[in-house]
C-alpha cells in the first residue's frame, strides 16, 4: 500500500529546514518552509501549489526570491500562509524590485497570502499584472480546524512560539484508497487518470448508487454504480497523517499544542537544535533539545520521527542528536 504522500527534507539536518511533499501520481505538491530550495529542481518547484512559512527567519524564508523568479510569467496560482506579519513580510520582498513591465506579460502569476493569527486568519490577493499592489480589501475569518482543506485532506496548524509566532503544521489524509491491481485486471481494467477521478469521487463523498463512467480508450467507455466499483477494486484505510515541527521553545503551551497537533502522526519532522547538555542554549534561543524533541515524538504518538536544524556546533557530531533523540523516545514509549 503505497501513501500518496512522499515527504522529504530539502536538505540536510545542519542546512536551511524544509518539507517538500509530492503527491502520488499527480503533478503537485505543498511545501513546509521556504528556506535555500536550490536542491529542488525548476520542475519541482512548478509543481508547489500551497506553501506554508512556519515564520520568516532568514533560514526559512530565503527562498521566496528564488520561487518568485521562477513562477513570475507563467500563469500560475500560489497559496502562501504565514504567521502574524506575514502581509508585511512577503510585501517588503515584492517592493524590493521595479514591476513597469508585467502589465506586458501574457501569463498571469497570482499570489494568495493568509496569515494566521490564534483566532483568526487574514486574506490578501496580490496579481503580478497589478505589480503586486494588494487587490480588494482584506478578507477576515475565525480559525477552523483546518487551515486549508480538500475533499481528500486537510492541513492544521497551531500558533507555537520561538520569541515569535511560529507555526506549526500538519497534513492529514481524510481516508487512503487502495486499489487491487488484481481486481482491476480481472474486470478487464487498465490503470490511468480514471482512477484519479474514481478516487475523488469516494473523496468528495459523491452518492454511491450513481454512475461512474471509465474511458476504456479508442471512444469506448464503460460504466460502474460507484459502490459496487468500490468494493470490487478498492480497499478503504486510514489516512496518511505528516507533521512538521520548526523553532520552537520547550514551553509547557508549546508541548501541549505540539502533542494536540503532532498526535498518531505517520511522520513526525521536529527540530532538534541542541544535545541536552545545552538545554539553557536551546530555552534561550527558544529552540528544542533532541531529547526534548524525541520525547514530543513519542508523546504523540508518531509512529516514526525524524528530527533536523541541527545546530553547526555539532558539525560531524549528528550521530550524539540522533541517539539522545532515539533513546529519550523509546523511554517515553516504554
Amino acid at each position: 500500500m503505497r501513501p500518496r504522500f512522499h515527504p522529504r527534507l530539502i536538505n540536510g539536518p545542519f542546512e536551511d529546514p524544509g518539507l517538500y511533499i509530492p503527491f502520488l501520481y499527480e503533478s503537485r505538491a505543498i511545501l513546509f518552509d521556504l528556506g535555500d530550495t536550490l536542491p529542488l529542481s525548476t520542475r519541482d518547484l512548478l509543481k508547489i501549489s500551497h506553501i506554508f512559512v512556519t515564520h520568516t527567519h532568514v533560514d526559512h524564508f530565503i527562498g521566496f526570491d528564488r520561487l518568485l523568479r521562477i513562477t513570475l510569467g507563467r500563469e500560475k496560482q500560489l497559496y502562501l500562509y504565514g504567521p502574524p506579519g506575514f502581509f508585511k513580510n512577503v510585501e517588503g520582498k515584492l517592493a524590493a524590485y521595479s514591476w513597469n513591465l508585467v502589465k506586458n506579460y501574457p501569463y498571469r502569476l497570482e499570489l494568495q497570502l493568509t496569515e494566521v493569527h490564534r483566532d483568526y486568519v487574514l486574506t490578501r490577493e496580490y496579481q503580478c499584472q497589478n505589480e503586486f499592489i494588494p487587490a480588494g480589501k482584506t478578507a477576515r475569518k475565525p480559525c477552523q480546524d483546518a487551515l486549508y482543506e480538500e475533499p481528500a485532506f486537510g492541513i492544521s496548524a497551531a500558533v507555537l512560539d520561538h520569541g515569535i509566532p511560529c507555526l506549526g503544521l500538519a497534513i492529514k489524509e481524510r481516508f487512503h484508497v487502495n486499489i487491487n491491481k488484481d481486481q482491476l485486471a480481472a474486470l478487464g481494467l487498465q490503470t490511468g487518470p480514471w482512477l484519479t477521478e474514481f478516487k475523488q469521487a469516494l473523496y468528495e463523498g459523491q452518492d454511491l448508487e450513481s454512475q461512474f463512467e471509465i474511458q476504456a480508450g479508442k471512444g469506448e467507455s464503460r460504466q460502474f454504480r460507484l459502490g459496487e466499483l468500490a468494493e470490487q477494486i478498492a480497499l478503504i484505510t486510514p489516512g496518511q497523517k505528516v507533521a512538521y515541527i520548526a523553532d520552537v521553545s520547550y514551553s509547557p503551551e508549546n508541548q501541549k499544542k505540539i502533542i494536540s497537533l503532532a498526535k498518531d502522526s505517520d511522520h513526525l519532522f521536529i527540530e532538534a537544535a541542541f544535545l541536552e547538555i545545552h538545554k539553557d542554549i536551546a530555552a534561550a534561543k527558544h529552540h528544542l533539545t533532541a531529547r526534548q524533541a524525541g520525547a514530543l515524538a513519542a508523546r504523540a504518538g508518531a509512529k516514526q520521527f525524524t528530527i533536523f536544524h541541527f545546530s553547526p556546533r555539532y558539525t560531524d557530531q549528528e550521530y550524539l542528536l540522533q541517539t539522545e533523540a532515539r533513546e529519550a523516545y523509546v523511554e517515553e514509549m516504554s
